[in-house]
């Protein structure tokens, strides 16, 4: 079911997600999607890509954008809220890291079921090994991929926002059942894509990066709009104050959103909604 806004919503900030939302199957974003966050930008509202890669992986994007050098472009919200990054800066305003206990923990289990585990710097995928699974990841993020041979040890001794655990679905919703039941509250888990399981730390997610950031920038939630398909954008669709579903996204995050785009990722959703409904 499609829902609407019946007036000009009031927005200072919008934050989006990449794929299957801002990106088109293809993953690029269309001439009028561009055109119209341009517009948005223009107008002092500030456009946060909100994403679950990391932030070198994010960068593409943000050039295609081409709002970077103004001060309503200069953010963006790396991997699923875990870090805000200011790109006028250069640095991390916001960091959050999964405890290196858990990020082990987590390891032994999916070896247990087959399963190779990663985790992220802004810049690089590190994993014990190379498989088609780690590759897929590598190649969706546009990052560095990177083998390390004492992985184990590099999981205790390091400050990591978040480990992915990439495979097949099925073995994949048996660990997560087994991790949420062991870690209960100790950590953020959720299937981002039905090959990727990811582990967050407690008490994060893309809602929690951007009431960080509009807290930073005096802007209340009241007036932030976040556009969303899947269960990493959950707490993004919660949290906003204008929640947007794709129509082309997963019916539980339709049901708990304010609205729902009236056309899909590949068909300029995003733009459309934000012409009749922001400009």
């Amino acid at each position: 079911m499609i829902k609407t806004p019946e007036s000009k919503l009031n927005v200072k900030l919008i934050a989006l997600d990449l794929d299957d939302t801002l990106l088109n199957d293809g993953r690029s974003i269309d001439d009028n999607t561009v055109r119209a966050l341009q517009m948005a930008a223009d107008k002092g509202i500030y456009i946060v890509l909100c994403s679950g890669r990391a932030e070198n992986g994010i960068l593409p994007f943000v050039r295609r954008l081409d709002i970077a050098g103004k001060e309503t472009g200069r953010f963006i919200i790396a991997i699923n809220g875990c870090s805000v990054f200011d790109m006028h800066q250069r640095k991390q305003i916001y960091l959050k890291s999964v405890d290196s206990n858990i990020l082990l923990y987590a390891n032994g289990e999916a070896e247990k079921s087959g399963l190779n585990t990663e985790v992220y710097s802004p810049d690089v995928i590190f994993y014990k090994k190379e498989t088609t699974w780690t590759r897929l990841d590598v190649d969706m993020c546009h990052v560095k991929g990177q083998v390390v041979e004492e992985y184990e040890k590099f999981l205790k001794e390091g400050k990591f926002p978040k480990m992915l655990i990439p495979g097949e679905p099925e073995k994949l919703l048996s660990l997560q059942a087994k991790l949420k039941k062991e870690l209960g509250d100790r950590a953020v888990i959720f299937t981002s894509k039905p090959y990727f399981l990811e582990l967050l730390p407690p008490k994060c997610g893309k809602g929690e990066a951007i009431e960080f950031l509009a807290g930073e920038l005096g802007i209340p939630m009241e007036q932030t709009i976040g556009f969303g398909d899947s269960m990493n954008d959950e707490s993004m669709i919660r949290m906003c104050g204008n929640g947007i579903a794709m129509c082309n996204g997963l019916d539980y995050i339709k049901k708990i959103a304010d609205y729902v785009s009236e056309k899909d990722n590949n068909n300029d959703g995003v733009g459309d909604f934000i012409e009749k409904y922001v400009l």
